[in-house]
């Protein structure tokens, strides 16, 4: 009887133990995910603008990948207009909030746009800074980011269906 209950518990731990480790894993994901997506937006430059927003719409999903051109087209224009060269770092990535689920539990579920083809969505924020060098210029001006970034799974693979800059 002792030895099949340290059994039961012996399996009960690893159980438990593996979903906090793949839960762990998946986390690290959506923090690489967002952080990757950003890092191509705050090195954009006139000359690769093009690629980079080819880059950015097709890491979204939902009404930000719908709406993407119509949001993104005065910024291509300004980058272009100003000759914009910009450097830029990621200085924190982290989760907007963890849920703590019961082990076997679902994760928090995507927003109702969003539940047709993503089986989860977590919120992301992202300060970031970024040195800009505007043609005819002498002094870069820095450039500090805030974004909130919603990162849904759609088909195991995870891409940005909100952005929201945080003043």
């Amino acid at each position: 009887v002792v030895a099949v209950a340290a059994v039961v518990l012996s399996v009960m731990i690893w159980t438990g133990h593996r979903g906090e480790t793949d839960e762990r894993a998946y986390r690290t994901r959506v923090l690489q995910t967002a952080a990757d997506w950003t890092g191509v937006l705050i090195n954009m430059t006139a000359d690769t603008v093009d690629s980079d927003l080819v880059t950015l719409h097709d890491g979204t999903v939902g009404q930000l990948n719908t709406d993407f051109e119509a949001t993104v087209e005065p910024y291509r224009k300004l980058v272009r207009t100003l000759k914009a060269r910009t450097t830029g770092q990621i200085n924190a990535v982290a989760l907007e909030s963890v849920y703590h689920a019961q082990p076997g539990a679902p994760a928090a579920p995507p927003p109702p746009e969003l539940a047709a083809f993503a089986s989860r969505t977590d919120t992301v924020l992202v300060v970031a800074t970024s040195l800009s060098e505007n043609a005819g210029t002498d002094k870069p001006q820095t450039v500090r980011w805030t974004l909130r970034l919603d990162v849904s799974d759609v088909d195991g693979k995870l891409l940005i269906s909100r952005l929201v800059p945080i003043r």
